[in-house]
């Protein structure tokens, strides 16, 4: 095998641990938690059929992609819950430490070309991560409406956690993010706390 072969080879591998992350919010039905690569996988889709709704023209291929690789630093930094604010002050930190070794498994081009999807996710300036930030907002807010807010009662989540989580959830799309603040509405005060 020649090494360039074995080098994407040994990072298709490496992300194979993503399946193994499990995050807050439950899949539809309740009966577990998802993963990140359930996650991603749902972003990806959800791009490839709401992308019709971006506020801006985006490379669609080119967004699906930055959907799949956003949280693959969770293979190292683990998943930090959007409410929690002693992990969040740490995850920036923890997430460019995992970026620099689990990217730097690929051939220099395709590392470089993750890393910087990954960093252009994460300033959310293209309109393409405003986009796939949408996406990632607004997706668990569908799912604990689909489970009756289950994750957000667990963690005792209010109303204000989640529209300041989503401040600039609408620079993607206002209509999705409308859409979002519908699920959000309708949960106040039974699924969600008012304050």
């Amino acid at each position: 095998m020649d090494e360039r072969l074995k080098q994407q080879i040994s990072f298709i591998m490496e992300i194979d641990k993503l399946k193994r992350i499990t995050r807050q919010s439950y899949i539809t039905g309740a009966e577990r938690k998802e993963t990140d690569t359930d996650h991603s996988w749902h972003l990806a889709m959800m791009c490839a059929l709401l992308s019709e709704y971006a506020n801006e023209k985006i490379d669609v291929l080119h967004t699906m992609t930055m959907v799949l690789i956003h949280d693959i630093v969770e293979i190292d930094a683990g998943d930090t819950y959007a409410y929690d604010q002693t992990g969040n002050s740490t995850k920036r930190e923890r997430e460019v430490r995992a970026a620099d070794r689990i990217f730097s498994l690929l051939p220099q081009d395709q590392a470089r070309q993750m890393r910087d999807l990954w960093e252009e996710f994460e300033e959310g300036s293209t309109p393409e991560a405003r986009f796939a930030n949408t996406l990632d907002k607004i997706q668990p807010i569908m799912l604990n409406d689909a489970t009756g807010g289950l994750a957000w009662r667990e963690h005792d989540v209010k109303v204000s956690q989640v529209m300041g989580r989503n401040a600039r959830t609408g620079e993607g799309s206002e209509k999705l993010w409308e859409y979002a603040k519908s699920l959000i509405d309708k949960n106040t005060g039974t699924n969600i706390r008012p304050e």
